[in-house]
């Protein structure tokens, strides 16, 4: 049985750095928002203090999350699009609570305002999470050179509002129009001034991607290691992972989506980002010791 291989890298942050590839670092989910499709509500209170949102976030880390990724706006299709102003009234005291009780916390923003990013950065969040790749806000790329932040730039195909419509991608389409999305995306932050060693990229499972075309992106990971740069993988509960499963809820979808960070992991992926912690953790420790016996 032979694996991809999983190179190196030291990921600059804004205050430090993390190895990356030497095992499998894994970004606990904590979304505060009304309408995630999964977690939608579990953890937003208007005009509460976010003491259920903290109590997440420490047991996640508990758990042995590396970082928290922290996002007040849902992506799902047909969400209602916030304002930068309503996504920071979300998200900035959930930060500074997490920061308060651990200040040691790596936090991820995950949003793409560059607004919001601002915001986050200066008040401690060391990465930027933008799932559009820096496509949504012409600023986020100079945002984030300006922060001097770590950057995740994800593959999304078209907006939200548009997924139902896109028309469908061959099977031996996938790879190739993921790699040169994210290639022109790393191009145009890097001209930017994002510097490289910043920069992590996320194929983007499930956006504008339709359930059957997940399955050659998952397969095909380890092709994304031609662009030299850190690979997170975020199958966390999607509704790919259930269509062969008679169970419909995200929370039917945890065995499926082991599977699928395991199958990550073992084509490349260095990171995964996760709602379900523990569970991540062990499948991602035993794919790892796959990878060293290889």
């Amino acid at each position: 049985m032979s694996f991809a291989a999983r190179p190196r890298y030291e990921w600059r942050l804004r205050t430090r750095s993390l190895a990356v590839g030497e095992r499998t670092l894994i970004l606990g989910i904590l979304n505060v928002t009304p309408d995630s499709f999964s977690d939608g509500g579990h953890f937003y209170m208007p005009g509460a203090a976010p003491q259920r949102a903290l109590e997440h976030a420490m047991g996640m880390l508990d758990e042995g999350a590396d970082a928290i990724d922290l996002g007040g706006e849902s992506t799902r299709p047909g969400a209602t699009p916030q304002s930068p102003d309503e996504e920071q009234a979300r998200v900035m005291p959930v930060l500074e609570a997490i920061l308060r009780e651990r200040p040691e916390t790596i936090v991820s923003i995950d949003t793409f305002h560059a607004a919001t990013a601002r915001c986050a950065v200066e008040a401690g969040a060391e990465i930027v999470n933008d799932v559009s790749g820096h496509l949504w806000d012409k600023e986020m790329s100079l945002t984030c050179a300006r922060l001097a932040c770590g950057a995740v730039l994800m593959h999304t195909r078209g907006t939200p509002a548009e997924w139902r419509s896109l028309p469908a991608l061959e099977r031996d389409e996938v790879v190739p129009l993921v790699l040169t999305g994210l290639e022109v995306a790393v191009d145009a932050a890097v001209t930017a001034g994002v510097i490289r060693d910043r920069i992590v990229i996320d194929p983007g499972l499930g956006f504008g991607k339709r359930l059957k075309e997940n399955y050659p992106l998952l397969r095909g990971i380890s092709a994304l290691h031609r662009l030299e740069l850190p690979i997170m993988v975020g199958a966390s509960r999607k509704s790919f992972l259930a269509a062969s499963r008679m169970g419909s809820g995200t929370n039917d979808r945890v065995a499926a989506t082991l599977a699928a960070h395991t199958a990550a992991v073992l084509e490349g992926a260095q990171i995964l980002r996760v709602h379900d912690v523990r569970p991540a953790v062990e499948a991602a420790a035993v794919a790892d010791r796959l990878l060293a016996e290889a």
